[in-house]
């Protein structure tokens, strides 16, 4: 079945489930705890502390994942400044104040019992900060007063023994406005660096030349100490955050060559960061229907690394000392003027910076490398504006535009400035037209904004390879124009539909330098086309009481010019198909639950570099857990993961020279398996 076949099949699919589904429920209808709808806000659904009441959650984050149809994204900490970078939940309607720590950590040290309802805001509505999505939660708490205290204890169980321990402690306390958090965690563990395999080499010709086996190591250990406090102070609301962490990582791989020639290659590398972030929002009402919000965030990080590897005639020694920091102030005033019309303007000036130093050297002897001493520093301001308009009970407009001026400086090995000034309109259509229907369009464009990273010279000790930085990089620029259509039913069952397309312009992919490196560098202009179907089904009307299934699938399609060769090719990376089955049951009033989730597809994807193709694939994984909650105050879950212990395979198809005129000098392989593992999750209320 050809993709244009697939994708036309499986949209036909979903308009006969969704025009399919109301004569069904008709028939089946039974008792069942729906979420209420907020009739002043159309779009919004409420889900009150009894529809999770099954599930017995401990915490505002099992809620949250319970919600149909909706997953929790944590938004993008690494992005520059505030505004559009915030997660998909917000907590009393605003979103945190912190970009260090994630959603599911913030979530997760709320209690249950602190919270009055949560409210699923589909398209937008007046008042709501959606940060440019078209979905957000929003976790509504009480004003009772609500201490809670909990020790946690996980840890990754493996095949050969090793047992990777997490230690964790949370305390909070909240009456209303005054609120108090903190939480301690230490780690010591390792990730699927740690794993055996195999690699093989082969002549252009096909024929097997050498065989090998790999082993790689690696450990990391990190010790992290978060808090905030919430008080009324000046006719408004404050909250004050900070949070701080150690992370260090040790990584080794040893070839040994079993057949064929060559020698034995090693290679190592330690990394190191320490970090820190202090926030602060500040809230106060300046009149009955206008609201304005002060946020500010200072974030610095310093960190190390050290690589090296001996093969073949060759040693390498790869150093880089950097340090980066991020200010950021914004500033937003809310005004709602009735209830069809609300209005939201601000603006933000953000500072950030990184300085770096790296050396390399092959044989003892110093080998220049272009962005090797380094220091990026960008000043960037945006001005931002948005209107939400409601025509009518079945209608929600929301437009906005946002306009970004910034100057990025580079010096040290290269010296330039770059100005940009980038505006960025979104349009929003949300559509009602019958309960449980709706529709959702969107056009908006959009700015990527550049790695500090690219401008810096890296390596990839496992490959013995350096890449250079790049000081001519300009931010990839799309337009994208989406729709989507989600249908309701069932009290927790939902089916939506997505198709997007986007026009990426000044894509960001590889590149040839002077001097025979290459480095990240814009190729032109692309599109990206996805369709996408997910559904969550519930199994009581099966005969199969307390279940859910999810499924999810995703045909991709993308197209760019290749930078060598002229040809037309997917992205980097791209796999073009995705999907994804899970499966849940809670049993005995929530005491017990179960689940198993697999991938459905190969996770495949080509990287396209100047002397090389790198062909990359991960067989799907088959997971599972069970989860015991013997009392209020005592939760024990246990994950089975990899159980059919999938494998990762690369290709790298090397050449001569570069690709588009020099021959294939050398073909190889790599197999690896991590194996499967148990992740063992102990939590206690005192």
């Amino acid at each position: 079945m050809t993709r244009s076949v697939w994708l036309a099949s499986t949209a036909a699919a979903t308009l006969w489930l969704g025009l399919a589904l109301p004569a069904v429920a008709q028939d089946t209808a039974g008792a069942g705890i729906e979420a209420r709808q907020d009739p002043e806000r159309p779009g919004v659904l409420i889900f009150d502390p009894v529809f999770f009441a099954d599930t017995r959650p401990r915490t505002a984050l099992d809620m949250v994942q319970r919600l149909p149809g909706f997953g929790l994204n944590g938004g993008s900490s690494g992005t520059r400044g505030l505004a559009g970078t915030a997660g998909n939940v917000l907590i009393d309607g605003r979103h945190p104040s912190t970009k260090s720590e994630g959603l599911d950590n913030l979530l997760s040290r709320i209690s249950a019992d602190s919270v009055a309802y949560v409210e699923l805001i589909r398209g937008g509505a007046p008042g709501i900060d959606m940060q440019g999505r078209s979905v957000v939660a929003n976790v509504v708490l009480k004003d009772a007063i609500t201490v809670e205290r909990v020790l946690g204890f996980d840890a990754y169980i493996y095949e050969d023994g090793y047992i990777g321990p997490i230690v964790q402690a949370e305390y909070s306390r909240r009456a209303g406005d005054h609120q108090i958090e903190g939480a301690l965690s230490a780690t010591v563990d390792r990730t699927d660096g740690t794993n055996e395999g195999r690699r093989q080499r082969f002549d252009p010709s096909g024929a097997l030349i050498q065989n090998a086996e790999i082993q790689s190591w690696d450990r990391f250990r990190n010790v992290r100490a978060s808090g905030a406090v919430q008080r009324p102070r000046g006719g408004g609301l404050l909250r004050v955050n900070a949070v701080t962490s150690y992370f260090n990582n040790d990584q080794e791989q040893d070839i040994f060559i079993r057949s064929g020639a060559g020698d034995d290659d090693f290679s190592e590398q330690g990394f190191e960061e320490l970090s820190g972030e202090v926030g602060a929002r500040w809230t106060r009402p300046l009149g009955p229907d206008t609201e304005l919000e002060l946020t500010g965030l200072q974030r610095l990080e310093a960190s190390t690394v050290e690589s090296g590897f001996i093969r073949t005639g060759r040693t390498g020694l790869f150093t880089s000392v950097s340090t980066s920091g991020e200010t950021i102030g914004r500033g937003v005033v809310r005004y709602r003027r009735d209830d069809r019309w609300s209005y939201e303007g601000g603006a933000e000036v953000a500072y950030n910076f990184l300085d770096t130093d790296s050396a390399y050297e092959e044989n003892g002897v110093p080998i220049a490398l272009p962005g090797s001493a380094l220091l990026v520093e960008e000043l960037r301001g945006e001005a931002s504006g948005q209107a939400t308009w409601r025509p009518g009970p079945n209608l929600t407009v929301e437009g906005g535009l946002r306009v970004e001026v910034s100057e990025i400086r580079q010096s040290g090995d290269t010296d330039s400035a770059k100005s940009f000034v980038y505006p960025k309109p979104r349009l929003l259509v949300t559509w009602t037209p019958m309960p449980n229907h709706q529709f959702r369009f969107r056009i908006e464009r959009q700015v990527g904004q550049l790695d500090f990273g690219d401008f810096a010279a890296s390596a990839e000790v496992d490959l013995g390879q350096v890449e250079a930085g790049n000081a001519d990089l300009e931010p990839s620029k799309t337009t994208a124009y989406e729709a989507v259509y989600e249908r309701r039913f069932w009290e927790q069952g939902v089916v939506s539909a997505r198709l997007t397309h986007t026009e990426v312009e000044d894509y960001i992919d590889v590149i040839p330098l002077v001097g025979g490196f290459e480095a990240l560098g814009n190729i032109g202009t692309g599109t990206r086309t996805e369709f996408e179907v997910q559904a969550t089904l519930p199994t009581d009307r099966a005969g199969i009481p307390g279940g859910r299934l999810i499924a999810r699938a995703a045909l991709r399609e993308t197209d760019i010019e290749d930078p060598l060769t002229g040809e037309s090719r997917r992205f980097s990376g791209d796999d073009g198909f995705g999907c994804g089955v899970t499966f849940t049951q809670d049993l005995d009033g929530g005491r017990w639950a179960w689940g198993m989730n697999h991938s459905c597809d190969i996770d495949a994807g080509t990287s396209y570099r100047v002397r090389e193709l790198r062909f990359n694939e991960s067989e799907p994984p088959f997971n599972a857990f069970v989860q015991w909650k013997p009392s209020d105050d005592l939760s024990v879950r246990v994950d089975f993961s990899n159980l059919t212990d999938a494998e990762e395979r690369r290709r790298r198809d090397i050449y001569a020279g570069p690709r588009d005129s020099a021959p294939l000098s050398l073909r190889e392989t790599y197999s690896q398996a991590r194996g499967s593992w148990l992740f063992l999750q102990i939590r206690k209320t005192i």
